[in-house]
C-alpha cells in the first residue's frame, strides 16, 4: 500500500500538519521535530504525492523551456544543463521546440500555461514579441535568455556586438580583409547585435562592407551551403567567413571543402556559439563562446528566484554576460599564393 502523510505522522508521533509543514521546508518547524518526521519517511519510504503537494503549495514544481531547434547543439546542450540542475532542485522541465516560429512560440506559452508550469525559461523569441510581454507584465516568472525582447522584461543574454567585434578583430589582426557573415534573419536580438558588431567592425577598420558577403536569410543547411558555394565561385571571393553559429559554420567549412578550399590555409571560418564539437581535434573550430553553462545555470536560477521570492524583486532581472574568443585550427593569415584566381 502506498504510505501516506497520515503513516508519516504515526510514525514520527506528529500531526498531519507538522509532516506537511516538513515536507515544504517551513523554517518554524524544530530541528529535533524535524529530524523524526524526516527519519520517518526514510523507514517508511515515502514519496510525496506531487498533485498534493501542488494543492498545498500552489505550485507544480514544473518549469517550462522553450527553444528555437532542438537539433542545433547549443540549445540541446542548454537544455541538458537546464535539466539536470532544476532536477537537482526539485523541479521537473518540460521541453517545448517552436522551430522559430512565432507562432509556435505563443501556442508553446499557452500549452505550458495550461498545464500550470511554475514559470518559463525562453530562448527563442522575436525581439518584438508581444505575448511574451504580456507575460512578463502580468508578474508570470519569465526569463529570456540567448535572445532578449525590446521590452523591459528578464534576461540573461551574453554581449552579443562584443562577441562579433572580438571574431573580426582576430581576422583582421590575421590580414584579412574580405570578409563574409553569414547569420540568418535580424529579427532575434543576438543576430541583430552579431550583425551590428560585424558591420561597425568592418567600418573602424576602414573595410567594404559588402552585401553580396552577407547571408540574413532563414538558414537551412541547403540555403546556407548554396549561399557560399555560390559566393566562393564568384571572381573575388572572401578569404574569411564569420558565423553567426558554430552549426553554420560547419555547413560553411562543408561547402569550402567541396569546392577544393583547404581550410584555414584558403579559407578562415569563425563560428560563435562554442558548441562540444566545436573542440574536436578534427574540426578545431575558432569560435566565440556564448558562455554556454553559465548563461543556462543563471537563467535557471533567476527563474527559480522569481518563482520563489518574486515578491522581493522589484525590477527586472537584466544580466549580461562577457564573450570569450576561443582560437583553434579554422582561423590563420590569408595566403595571396592561394587565393582563388592565383592558383
Amino acid at each position: 500500500m502506498r504510505v501516506t502523510v497520515n503513516d508519516i505522522a504515526r510514525a514520527a508521533n506528529v500531526s498531519q500538519t507538522t509532516v506537511s509543514r516538513v515536507l515544504n521546508n517551513y523554517p518554524q518547524v524544530k530541528e529535533a521535530t524535524r529530524k523524526k518526521v524526516l527519519d520517518a519517511i526514510e523507514e517508511l519510504n515515502f514519496s510525496p504525492n506531487i498533485v498534493a503537494r501542488s494543492m498545498i503549495t500552489n505550485k507544480t514544481y514544473t518549469l517550462g523551456l522553450i527553444v528555437g531547434d532542438i537539433s542545433n547543439p547549443f540549445f540541446a546542450e542548454s537544455s541538458k544543463i537546464i535539466i539536470e540542475k532544476a532536477q537537482k532542485l526539485g523541479y521537473d522541465v518540460i521541453i517545448s521546440n517552436t522551430n522559430h516560429n512565432d507562432g509556435n512560440l505563443e501556442s508553446a506559452i499557452q500549452t505550458l500555461l495550461n498545464k500550470r508550469v511554475d514559470g518559463i525559461l525562453i530562448s527563442s523569441a522575436y525581439s518584438t514579441n508581444k505575448k511574451v510581454q504580456e507575460l512578463h507584465d502580468s508578474g508570470f516568472p519569465i526569463v529570456l535568455f540567448v535572445n532578449k525582447t525590446d521590452a523591459d522584461a528578464n534576461f540573461v543574454v551574453l554581449d552579443n556586438e562584443k562577441g562579433a567585434r572580438l571574431a573580426i578583430d582576430h581576422l583582421v589582426q590575421l590580414g584579412h580583409e574580405k570578409i563574409a557573415f553569414v547569420c540568418g534573419p535580424l529579427k532575434y536580438s543576438a543576430i541583430h547585435d552579431r550583425y551590428i558588431g560585424y558591420k561597425n567592425a568592418l567600418k573602424n577598420y576602414g573595410l567594404e562592407l559588402r552585401d553580396e558577403f552577407i547571408y540574413k536569410q532563414e538558414i537551412s543547411y541547403e540555403d546556407t551551403y548554396s549561399f557560399v558555394d555560390n559566393l566562393l565561385s564568384m571572381k573575388h571571393t572572401p578569404t574569411a567567413f564569420f558565423a553567426a553559429s558554430d552549426q553554420i559554420a560547419l555547413t560553411i567549412m562543408d561547402a569550402a571543402v567541396n569546392n577544393h578550399y583547404n581550410i584555414p590555409e584558403d579559407l578562415s571560418i569563425i563560428g560563435f556559439d562554442n558548441i562540444s564539437i566545436s573542440s574536436n581535434q578534427y574540426i578545431g573550430l575558432t569560435t566565440i563562446s556564448q558562455q554556454k553553462e553559465k548563461m543556462s545555470l543563471a537563467a535557471l536560477e533567476k527563474l527559480i528566484l522569481l518563482i520563489e521570492k518574486g515578491d522581493t524583486v522589484s525590477t527586472p532581472i537584466q544580466m549580461t554576460l562577457e564573450p570569450e574568443l576561443i582560437i583553434r585550427k579554422t582561423s590563420n593569415s590569408p595566403s595571396v599564393y592561394k587565393v582563388k584566381g592565383s592558383r
